[in-house]
């Protein structure tokens, strides 16, 4: 009797046990069969509520991708274009309550704790007007401004009423990037002579771009350029990362109009001189190449790396041997410009001296007007 009540409740323990173990397993597919899988919650990259001024700029997928997903928190949309709108409300299934024709109507409605512009360039400054007396931090799409007059303002707005204007670049969260600056920062390469570039594409139009987003990246107003202001600036923001900061001496640009039946007023292709007081860099920025290109390389005394693309690294130490690598993860929060600019809101000492930083920004946009005005006049341009 004793023996029989034993095995009882042996497989009463033993069933109990596997019902526990099985709701704890995600179901999977099986031949013939298919089973429901676990929903899991959607990790947020930032607690922000953020504000989005502008819908031009195709930039803006990401962010309202982000939305979609749950890993982010919108709480107004500036656009006053309707059509605009309707787009990209059916796209991302946004609702009514966010869209707003006003960003200050919008930012003094919905109080978000920053701002991030996705609007023509030259219209940035727009955003820092509005956003910066309302204590409002603001992220705009590459580049800073559209002219080195506007950027001024910007910074001037940023110190008076306290706030962050920070500018994002796709090829911040870029590991092979990173890995180059991390061992160019340590001398491992030995002293920094030369930096090389690249950034482009066959052009805006040719890659299916926006209507509207065309429509002001290619005015030289709206935009402050053609391929120098759009692709020029990322090789300008990267060289004022690895060279800490620093002012160049001079800086000497030629730019080309190819394409003058699809680019009437811009640019679509310029090579810009960068002098250091011990190294030179040389951008290469277009809209005229026949795919698309994201590199950088950096020569130093002992060593050179070249960062193929985001994530590809090839490196040449002294006598020793090539190597290619794949680029390890950037780790977070470094990883991601929502979550970068909420560490950078809570931490007001971060984010001051990096390619987003304002005052690293602030260089990129005098080698930008140098490189026009070298344009403009056929010379070099003493900084």
């Amino acid at each position: 009797m004793k023996i029989n009540r034993f095995l009882l409740c042996l497989l009463l323990i033993t069933g109990l046990f596997k019902s526990v173990t099985f709701a704890q397993t995600i179901p999977t597919k099986t031949a013939g069969a298919t089973t429901p899988a676990v929903l899991r919650q959607p990790v947020l990259l930032s607690t922000l509520r953020l504000g989005i001024a502008g819908l031009s700029h195709d930039h803006v997928h990401n962010i309202l991708n982000d939305y979609r997903e749950g890993k982010v928190i919108i709480v107004g949309i500036a656009e006053s274009d309707k059509q605009l709108r309707a787009r990209y409300q059916a796209q991302y299934q946004l609702p009514d309550s966010l869209f707003f024709d006003d960003l200050k109507k919008m930012a003094t409605t919905k109080k978000p704790d920053a701002v991030l512009g996705f609007n023509p360039v030259a219209k940035h400054i727009d955003v820092v007007e509005i956003c910066a007396p309302l204590g409002i931090s603001v992220m705009v799409e590459k580049p800073l401004a559209a002219t080195l007059s506007q950027a001024r303002r910007m910074e001037f707005l940023a110190l008076k009423y306290y706030i962050k204007v920070l500018t994002n670049y796709e090829t911040t969260w870029y590991p092979s990037y990173q890995q180059i600056y991390n061992t160019t920062s340590t001398d491992s390469l030995g002293q920094v002579r030369k930096i090389i570039v690249h950034d482009g594409h066959q052009g805006p139009k040719e890659i299916g771009c926006s209507k509207e987003f065309v429509s002001w990246l290619t005015d030289p107003e709206l935009n402050g350029g053609g391929a120098l202001i759009d692709f020029g600036c990322y090789g300008a923001d990267l060289m004022t990362w690895i060279m800490e900061g620093q002012k160049p001496i001079a800086v000497t640009a030629v730019a080309r109009h190819f394409k003058l039946q699809t680019y009437p007023k811009v640019e679509d292709d310029v090579n810009v001189i960068i002098e250091y007081p011990t190294a030179t860099g040389i951008i290469e920025a277009s809209w005229n190449w026949p795919f698309s290109i994201k590199d950088l390389e950096v020569f130093g005394d002992d060593g050179y790396m070249h960062a193929l693309d985001n994530t590809n690294l090839v490196t040449h130490m002294g006598k020793g041997p090539t190597v290619s690598k794949i680029a390890p993860p950037l780790n977070a929060p470094l990883d991601n410009p929502v979550s970068y600019l909420q560490l950078v809101l809570k931490n007001r000492l971060t984010g001051l001296t990096d390619r987003s930083s304002l005052k690293y920004n602030m260089v990129v946009m005098q080698i930008l007007d140098a490189a026009k005005r070298s344009i403009a006049e056929g010379k070099r341009i003493v900084l």
